[in-house]
């Protein structure tokens, strides 16, 4: 891997953009209509999705490998890499050392959510219908609420500022203009994001989530 060091990072990098940045996109466009419309509005939107032709292959190689690809080479980056924000202490630094960290909880984050929801749909213990009531039962427990809240800050923040990296590493902001640009663009887009993501988790905490 070491000599193909250069190839494997810029294929990290794409994945956690392309098809994962995707992804959290339409999680949270989904997620957000249990605040936005409620039960009735959440259940649309996820029959929706799951409507969609050749699903599973598209979990399959659109997800699920993605993630497990950049999150199997991005645990690989984190323990090599130099954790030297005492010794730099300029921001981009900090942000360096916050999104390997982040990278972690994203990682265990990404696979407890899958547990709770998608696999006890495909081991039959729920069914789509349920997933608001599952997520009721997750967002109006106190300790699964706030580990919820970190997992999506890890997620969104770790989404918003490999952006960032990514327009460097690919050559899209070249200029020290344009990437301080795209660092406030990047925060305004993890602020965003977060914020929808938070609603939602209040939303679910509703009593006509109970038996949604």
């Amino acid at each position: 891997m070491k000599g193909n060091a250069y190839y494997w990072r810029k294929l990290h990098s794409l994945f956690g953009v392309i098809p994962l940045g995707g992804f959290i996109l339409v999680h949270v466009s989904i997620n957000f209509q249990a605040f936005e419309r409620g039960p009735e509005g959440f259940a649309t939107y996820v029959h929706l999705i799951n409507s969609i032709p050749l699903k599973p292959l598209l979990e399959i190689f659109g997800i699920y490998l993605p993630i497990l690809f950049h999150g199997v080479y991005g645990l690989y980056m984190a323990y090599r890499s130099n954790m030297n924000a005492g010794q730099y202490s300029y921001g981009r630094n900090w942000a360096f050392i916050l999104q390997r960290m982040t990278g972690v909880l994203t990682f265990i984050f990404v696979f407890w959510h899958f547990y709770n929801t998608r696999l006890q749909i495909y081991l039959g213990n729920i069914t789509h219908e349920e997933l608001g009531s599952t997520m009721h039962q997750i967002a109006t427990n106190p300790m699964y609420f706030i580990l919820y809240v970190i997992g999506v800050l890890s997620a969104v923040f770790h989404f918003s500022n490999g952006l960032w990296a990514f327009m460097i590493s690919w050559g899209i902001t070249i200029s020290p203009r344009s990437q301080k640009l795209s660092a406030y663009i990047c925060m305004g887009v993890f602020a965003l994001i977060s914020l929808l993501f938070i609603l939602s988790l209040v939303a679910f905490t509703g009593n006509e989530f109970m038996s949604s």
